[in-house]
This record gives structure tokens, sequence and C-alpha cells, in this order.
């Protein structure tokens, strides 16, 4: 596949920091903290694998500390820390932060995506060019991709986040907005979203599988 050069978009990964017990919470609950973990340095890995080639800027917002010389290679991935408050107060911030070096098309995903592919991401940077808003739906009634042109505040206050009314809720706040929409896709929260998925399969204790 030909990738486009896109020197005006930046994509935003919002990461957590892997440590025990702080990952996969929702995961944990049936699989345990240490297996949780590495289902999410699986997802990890995942994540660099399908945007280490995208031929636009990556910028990776770290949950808790900056880190150097890890799996985010430091000559690809451009790196920032996300600030306190909840995830729209930190989302809001990301976009604010990369429209005000001059990019005229952010978006911003998780790390947590196994279904997602490199041709999303492609395809929601470009839709980005006739299009306001870029929305990603996930399984779960949240979303796993947000595309902006410009700043829209009211897509980052009043949600409840993690829960399966936000992507209901942020299409209300659109408005006239031109949307553009992204195939459906699952993020992985629970134990549900991985047993039949032979990947995960080295992460299950013996006993659930």
């Amino acid at each position: 596949m030909e990738f486009l050069f896109m020197t005006d978009a930046a994509l935003i990964i919002f990461t957590r920091n892997p440590e025990l017990g702080k990952c996969k919470t929702r995961l944990a609950a049936t699989i345990g903290d240490a297996n949780a973990l590495e289902v999410y340095k699986f997802l990890l890995d995942h994540t660099v694998a399908i945007t280490e080639e995208l031929a636009f800027d990556r910028y990776v917002f770290y949950s808790e500390q900056l880190h150097r010389d890890d799996r985010w290679n430091d000559t690809i991935f451009k790196k920032e820390v996300q600030v306190s408050g909840d995830l729209g107060q930190k989302m809001q911030a990301a976009f604010e932060l990369l429209f005000s070096k001059g990019y005229s098309r952010v978006a911003v995903i998780g790390s947590d995506l196994f279904d997602l592919r490199s041709e999303d991401l492609i395809r929601g940077l470009e839709m980005l060019q006739d299009h306001e808003v870029v929305l990603g739906p996930a399984q779960d009634g949240g979303y796993y991709f947000l595309g902006l042109t410009k700043m829209l505040p009211q897509l980052f206050k009043n949600k409840k986040w993690g829960t399966d009314t936000v992507y209901r809720d942020t299409l209300s706040d659109l408005g006239e907005k031109k949307l553009g929409k992204l195939p459906v896709r699952n993020d992985i929260d629970y134990f549900e979203d991985i047993k039949d998925k032979p990947e995960f399969k080295p992460f299950i204790p013996k006993h659930l599988l």
C-alpha cells in the first residue's frame, strides 16, 4: 500500500506506562495482574507495528512519565506526558498542543486495539481533508479514533468516560459538523475480548482455556 506523506497531519497515541497492577484492570480481574500486563505489552507492540511506518508525525503521550529508549523509537515517535485530569482533559490538552504546533489535522488513538490497522489510521487522517471530524466507533459504545481539523472543546466535556454513552454523547455534541466515520472496531477491556483470539492464548491461565 502506498502511504501518503502528510506533513500537516499528526497522530496522538495515548499510552499507559506498563506497570504491574495499573494496566488493563478490568481484564486483570479475570486473568490476573501479571497476565494483564503481558497482554498490554503485546498490544503496545501491535500499536508500534501499525504506526512506526506511517508517513505523518506521531506523538506518544505517556500516562505517568516520559520514557526514552523503550519500544517507542525516539527517532520515530515524538514524546510527551499527559496532563492530569480525566480523559477528556487529557485529550483536549494534547489536541491543543498539536494544533499550536501548526498541524491542521490531528487525531488521537489509544494503544489497546488489536483490531486496529495502519489503513484505518491513514484513512481517518485522509478523511479530515474534507470532514471537520472523523470518528472510529468502538463496539463498547466509545470510540477508538477521534480526528479534528480544529478545537471543539465541547467534545471533551460532560462525558462519562469509559462507558457505553461516550460515542452517542459525542455525536450529539457535533451538531451540523461534517462527520466522517471509520469502521467499528473492538478494543480489549475484558476477558471476553480475548478468549477466542488465538494470539492471546499464551496470556490466559490454563484453567480458563
